[in-house]
């Protein structure tokens, strides 16, 4: 298992762990005699349902993803061309040297999921999380068709 999915766990769990006080604060409001402690609580009733949606909806990506990263390894097309530090990480000037080839791989090839996932992933290491989300998002998209 890597660090990123026992991160993700983690939180998770501590998350499940506030939701479930979150929970049992809103049943204590919600048995309270007074009405406006009451409406309070039905309010807070809200946040854990909303937060484990969340959590749901990240954890499904966070599957498909892998699941996706899993066939483009196989397929032995993972971007290796990016230089990384004696840590392991991607050096950011290097992956913004070479994003403009993700890019047009891409433009060829609109439709191919494994050009999508490979663009998300230099997005990720060029530090543009919102947009390499996005392109994850839509190699999932083009791998279900």
């Amino acid at each position: 298992m890597n660090r990123p999915m026992i991160g993700a766990i983690i939180m998770s769990v501590l998350l499940l762990i506030y939701l479930a006080f979150t929970v049992n604060y809103a049943w204590v409001l919600i048995r309270d005699n007074s009405p406006l402690v009451n409406a309070m609580g039905y309010a807070l009733v809200v946040l854990p349902v909303v937060g484990a949606w969340a959590l749901f909806v990240e954890l499904r990506f966070a599957r498909a993803s892998a699941r996706l990263m899993v066939r483009l390894e196989e397929a032995d097309r993972l971007p290796t061309e990016f230089s990384t530090t004696a840590s392991g990480r991607v050096e950011r000037s290097s992956a913004e040297e070479l994003f403009p080839s993700f890019a047009a791989e891409v433009e060829n090839s609109p439709r191919g999921w494994e050009a999508w996932l490979r663009l998300g992933l230099a997005y990720d290491a060029c530090g543009d999380r919102r947009r390499a989300r996005w392109a994850v998002r839509r190699a999932l998209t083009l791998s279900r068709a």
